[in-house]
């Protein structure tokens, strides 16, 4: 496990009871990365990643540090012949996605990506429908909208690296729509446009803060992806329109409303804990992930093309 920030913690509560060993921890601290192995029960700990890779007892590595880390970290991994379980993003440029996505394939190791949209259980539910021609997908409207114009993640301590609200929280926002447009296959959501609007970075933060997608595709469907780091309302929601109903996942309220009913769902954290749990089993069982690395190149491909379209 590289990194134990919310997503490595989440990770290692969810594994610590599954048919696994936690081997090492490699953190940036001596003194809370040593704290942390210790209460989660790993064997070893390290404050060098690629120390930590030379096992040869390691079967699996989970990266969970700074997303400008995760391709440099992924790489190293798989040249040490390692499993990659990553975490959303894959990477921060379309090229280094790729590159994760074909070492992998030469070298006959599975990568995963933790895309946890994908693994909602009413999101599965209505792609079942969509699948059946139950229902007809007409609109897809994906929001995150938060304040961080201070670098502080969701543990409240701030951070040593800048958050990316293209690569990282647009790569959920897209990803969700194209999967659930394609009917589970990104590749087969045939976008025909693409209106975008990223500012330029904001001279405190370095990074641009606002986004918005307008898509429509081959199938006549709407996608549309929004998202702000300036927003003193956090708002984390998926709203879908079919032809038969509309569905609101508000992931932060754990909430789902289907038309007029309102139902509870599973909470964020209880919804990630299924990612490294199937990404276990899958190498197990000799099977894919759930979200296999080369599964997500459409939606990077998509945010390659915002980013290169708003360069000066």
């Amino acid at each position: 496990m590289i990194g134990h920030g919310m997503m490595g913690t989440w990770h290692s509560q969810s594994l610590r009871d599954a048919d696994c060993v936690l081997h090492s921890l490699v953190g940036r601290e001596p003194a809370a990365t040593e704290a942390f192995a210790r209460e989660y029960g790993y064997r070893h700990w390290y404050v060098d990643y690629r120390e930590a890779l030379r096992s040869p007892e390691i079967d699996i590595v989970i990266v969970a540090g700074p997303s400008q880390s995760h391709a440099e970290m992924a790489l190293a991994a798989l040249e040490q012949g390692k499993h990659v379980l990553v975490e959303i993003p894959l990477a921060l440029n379309l090229e280094d996605c790729e590159r994760i996505v074909d070492t992998a394939a030469r070298r006959g190791l599975t990568v995963g990506v933790v895309h946890p949209m994908r693994f909602r259980r009413e999101h599965r539910q209505l792609l079942e429908r969509l699948q059946s021609g139950a229902e007809t997908l007409l609109q897809v409207h994906s929001r995150l909208f938060l304040h961080r114009r201070e670098n502080i993640g969701s543990t409240g301590l701030k951070r040593c690296w800048t958050d990316n609200l293209l690569w990282h929280h647009g790569a959920h926002l897209v990803d969700v729509a194209l999967w659930l447009a394609g009917k589970g296959d990104p590749a087969a959501a045939q976008v025909a446009a693409l209106n975008a609007s990223l500012p330029a970075a904001d001279p405190v933060t370095g990074i641009p803060m606002e986004l918005a997608l307008l898509m429509h595709t081959e199938q006549r469907q709407a996608l549309v992806c929004t998202g702000s780091y300036n927003s003193p309302e956090r708002i984390f929601d998926i709203f879908v329109v079919t032809d038969r109903d509309s569905y609101r996942l508000d992931i932060l309220a754990g909430t789902l409303r289907q038309g007029t009913q309102l139902l509870e769902v599973d909470s964020e954290q209880d919804n990630n804990a299924q990612v490294a749990r199937d990404f276990v089993a899958a190498l197990r069982e000799g099977r894919e992930p759930q979200v296999p690395a080369r599964s997500v190149l459409p939606a990077m491909r998509l945010l390659q093309q915002v980013e290169q379209a708003q360069l000066p």
